[in-house]
């Protein structure tokens, strides 16, 4: 794809608007059928919000704007790498195909890189960083939750 691609430059038009205005050095768009359907900006400083990442804050304007969250047939473009919390998200979403302009490699000499983070998610839970445990507690008087939600679908 070439450095000129329009989406892309949007993306990064919004990152450098949005260090203009103080915040971190990240945007993204959310295109289907051709056209940007929504954008998003970092505002994990503005809000001290830690998942108001650029990507997903233009999945929630994209969102809306479909009245869905589904969004199987959309593409998104970002100035960075996306972190594996937006990843994830976007999986879930149903994006398809993801493109960004500055790498982890890019970001690492400021700070700005997730590839610890990678690193640490590919490790088995009782090697990660966090501590994660599995504690199948069920409230006896009520029905199991997952049939419970199952019932009303």
């Amino acid at each position: 794809m070439s450095p000129e691609h329009p989406f892309l430059r949007a993306a990064l038009e919004l990152a450098y608007s949005n260090v203009e205005r103080g915040g971190r050095p990240f945007g993204a768009v959310v295109v289907k059928d051709g056209k940007i359907l929504a954008t998003g900006v970092n505002e994990v400083i503005g809000t001290n919000d830690p998942t108001a990442h650029a990507e997903l804050m233009a999945i929630r304007a994209a969102s809306q704007e479909l009245g869905s969250p589904n969004l199987a047939g959309c593409a998104v473009f970002a100035s960075g790498h996306p972190c594996p919390m937006c990843m994830a998200a976007m999986r879930l979403a149903g994006i398809a195909e993801i493109t960004y302009a500055y790498s982890n490699e890019d970001g690492a000499p400021y700070g700005l890189s997730t590839a610890a983070v990678y690193a640490d998610l590919a490790k088995p839970f009782a090697e990660q960083s966090m501590k994660i445990t599995y504690t199948p507690v069920r409230l006896e008087s009520r029905v199991d939750l997952y049939e419970a939600w199952k019932s009303k679908a």
